[in-house]
């Protein structure tokens, strides 16, 4: 990688260690495996991943005050609640997908059964690579650290690195 290194120490400006704050633990990834998976409802997830009662309730509570999941009474049973996966819940998907596929890799040795596939060809998905702005695949001797004021874009239709930075610095 290139001379700029990321600033370790300032964790203020990362979002590894706010991620990790949300997801940081085994059972908050299985939850939302399950919930990926269409499972809605407490019972279901007590069942469907065999977790303590208390864990369960302890995760679906950080998942729904982190905005991954939102917590919606059942419209036919008050008593009863609907765990649902939020923009920001979806948008863990590649990261849910990058870490199966390692762990098919560097784990088991084998693809998971069944087969995420692309549902209109219904075709096996690609594995999840790091990309550059115009597609090319990038590997770790690829990448180096920039300044984000000294980027300068490339075309503001291909890609508009200000807007970019302006939502990174916003969140």
């Amino acid at each position: 990688m290139g001379e700029l290194r990321e600033p370790l120490q300032q964790l203020a400006e990362c979002g590894l260690p706010m991620a990790l704050e949300a997801m940081g633990e085994r059972w908050s990834f299985m939850i939302l495996r399950a919930a990926f998976n269409g499972v809605r409802h407490f019972e279901e997830f007590l069942s469907e991943i065999s977790i303590a009662r208390n864990i369960l309730a302890n995760r679906l509570t950080r998942l729904t005050e982190s905005g991954i999941l939102h917590r919606t009474p059942c419209p036919d049973d008050r008593r009863k609640v609907e765990y649902r996966l939020t923009e920001k819940g979806l948008d863990l998907l590649p990261t849910m997908i990058a870490l199966r596929q390692w762990g098919e890799k560097w784990g088991t040795g084998v693809l998971s059964n069944p087969v995420l596939v692309d549902d209109r060809d219904r075709q096996p998905i690609l594995p999840v690579t790091i990309r550059s702005h115009d597609e090319r695949v990038l590997g770790y001797m690829d990448l180096s650290w920039m300044n984000a004021a000294d980027i300068t874009p490339i075309s503001a239709d291909i890609h508009d690195v200000d807007d970019r930075v302006r939502k990174l610095s916003a969140i």
